[in-house]
């Protein structure tokens, strides 16, 4: 069944349009197509209703048929984010701020060179940067100025026109310059704020001069701030300088780093912490008090809280540096625990074998076990170490504090 029919001029009922409408031949130039509903079916069920069919106008041009959305993709050409210029452009960033996919994003683009990245953070980079860039990375420490250089960008700003406050003819006394420079704590913004603050805020002598005395100084700055990052190198050297201090019997020094840690906003429960562990592992059987007199203040410290918790923590780290050292119980754990480690685990001696359940007996667990209070001075020798272990010492008491008198008791009580 065709489905080329051209339409009949003859037609009834055919409006005067499409009656008047020329049909162009098939073989002649082409012509609009003709839109006919249900063409395939002409011949076997006419169409009542001859609106059906419709002679559209030609189009001006033909519109190109647009790709279909995998030819588009396979057309567009692949994005190259990593060559957005062909040398290498510098990045300097506040590296602390990118997260850890941020910072692996950025990798193959420094280790291929297209990237030259420049990070500058006032943090620790080796807490805050991925290991991965920090081996490809050469790492610049930049020290807190010295008193000297602040005191000299303090002068600066006071005098120079062009880039300071030299516009507003202030003078600055050399006892309050040094008191900022001192204050600033190697930071030389603080002491530059600090100055415009002063500059700003202070009325004019008589002399028509503004003069920045040690008074104006202290109320630019009502508190000295103290570097301490809780989470990064700050915070680890304190308290390692705070525990090394109680151990090295120096009370002073022990104090100080107290304070800085307190006036920092450390949790004191960590600072208690630290006391203890100092207590048992550098005091240790030297002066068996320090561990009682720290757990003791670290529960009386969390009871009251700050400000007076610092009193009591006060009294504990000066008594625990004051306090005979002895790191003899320390060591004996450590090489017990490395001889757990590293050796055979032989079996408890059979006189040592608990014979409280039902059938130990039978199996003679506990037979031969010497009860140490039914002897003289309470002690009786026998092997507790297992077997192949006889003789083995582990701890080995100092000869400071309680532990002299301690070694003098097992002395006795063994002769």
């Amino acid at each position: 069944m065709s489905t080329d029919t051209p339409v009949q001029k003859d037609e009834p009922n055919a409006s005067a349009e499409q009656q008047s409408a020329p049909v162009q031949p098939v073989s002649e130039e082409p012509v609009a197509p003709v839109t006919e509903t249900a063409a395939t079916d002409t011949d076997a069920q006419p169409s009542p209703a001859p609106e059906t069919e419709t002679v559209t106008p030609p189009p001006a041009e033909p519109a190109p048929a647009k790709p279909s959305p995998v030819q588009e993709e396979k057309a567009a050409p692949a994005p190259k984010a990593a060559k957005v210029s062909k040398s290498p452009a510098p990045e300097a960033q506040p590296q602390h701020r990118f997260n850890k996919g941020q910072q692996d994003y950025l990798l193959p683009f420094v280790e291929d060179g297209t990237l030259i990245l420049i990070g500058a953070t006032t943090e620790n980079p080796y807490f805050e940067v991925n290991s991965a860039l920090i081996s490809r990375s050469r790492i610049f420490e930049l020290k807190p100025l010295e008193t000297q250089d602040i005191l000299e960008l303090i002068q600066r700003a006071i005098t120079d026109v062009e880039r300071g406050m030299g516009t507003y003819d202030a003078v600055i006394e050399p006892d309050a310059a040094r008191f900022l420079a001192d204050a600033a704590n190697g930071d030389a913004r603080a002491a530059l704020n600090a100055v415009e603050l002063g500059v700003l805020t202070t009325d004019r002598s008589p002399d028509g001069k503004i003069h920045i005395d040690l008074a104006a100084a202290q109320e630019c700055i009502q508190k000295r701030a103290v570097r301490y990052d809780k989470d990064g190198d700050s915070h680890y050297d304190t308290i390692s300088a705070f525990i090394k201090s109680m151990r090295g019997s120096d009370p002073d020094a022990a104090v100080y780093y107290l304070a800085r840690m307190i006036y920092a906003g450390e949790d004191i429960k960590f600072i208690s912490r630290r006391i203890m562990i100092c207590a048992a592992e550098d005091v240790g059987n030297a002066d068996p008090q320090a561990l009682t007199v720290a757990v003791s203040a670290a529960q009386a410290a969390e009871r009251i809280g700050l400000p007076e918790a610092q009193i009591i923590l006060s009294q504990a780290v000066t008594y625990v540096a004051c306090a005979p050292k002895s790191n003899a119980a320390c060591c004996a754990i450590q090489d017990a625990m490395e001889a757990v480690k590293t050796e055979r685990a032989m079996p408890v001696p059979v006189h040592l074998q608990d014979r409280h359940y039902k059938g130990a007996g039978a199996l003679g667990h506990g037979d031969g076990y010497l009860y140490a209070h039914d002897y003289p001075k309470h002690y009786v020798r026998q092997q507790y170490l297992p077997d192949g272990m006889e003789g083995r010492i582990f701890y080995r008491p100092s000869d400071n504090g309680y532990e002299t008198q301690m070694k003098a008791h097992m002395e006795w009580l063994k002769n």
